[in-house]
């Protein structure tokens, strides 16, 4: 009888752990998927802003190759990249958009260029998209982390290695109160 008992102890944990490994996998890939939709939408948002950049080369050479230059130094964003990845190219794109800034001051006709409107308006809509994303993936990493840090399931997850999520940051202008002043 005690056998018994322990047999089927042992087939419970064994149940147990078979349904919490799975559990956290499931969650795992939520996290990876979210951070591969982040790349999809830099690599949209990475596309239009090369575009802007090709327009400038009409007007500036040495702003286009600055530009391009700062472009070649992108790198792709999948499921396995880290949050750190993904800010860096964040980082980047900012460059990128404030030297366009720069060029456009310059030459105003550039920012009456239709073509340039709507190269705009392509940066514009995947800029709010990445930014959806980002809520998305650190939502779902949040999730994940409060799953293998909560007792019991952390015991499982330190068994199958399963590591706590880095958070996507926010820009520090970003997190500023703007200024109202007219």
């Amino acid at each position: 009888m005690g056998i018994i008992i322990a047999i089927i102890v042992v087939a419970l944990l064994v149940v147990w752990v078979i349904s919490v490994q799975r559990k956290l996998v499931g969650q795992d890939e939520l996290c990876q998927n979210a951070m591969s939709t982040i790349g999809v939408q830099q690599e949209s948002r990475w596309d239009a802003l090369t575009g802007m950049v090709e327009l400038v080369k009409s007007y500036n050479e040495h702003e286009y190759n600055t530009l391009r230059d700062v472009i070649a130094q992108r790198r792709p964003i999948d499921g396995n990249s880290s949050a750190a990845d993904a800010d860096a190219q964040e980082n980047l794109m900012g460059q990128v958009a404030a030297g366009l800034n720069v060029v456009v001051e310059k030459y105003p006709e550039l920012k009456a260029n239709e073509n340039y409107a709507k190269a705009m308006d392509a940066v514009d809509k995947y800029t709010n998209m990445v930014r959806t994303s980002k809520m998305v993936y650190n939502d779902t990493a949040t999730k994940y982390n409060k799953l293998i840090r909560q007792i019991p399931d952390s015991l499982v997850a330190a068994i199958f290695g399963f590591k706590v999520r880095d958070y996507l940051k926010t820009e520090d202008q970003k997190t500023q109160m703007p200024s109202l002043k007219i």
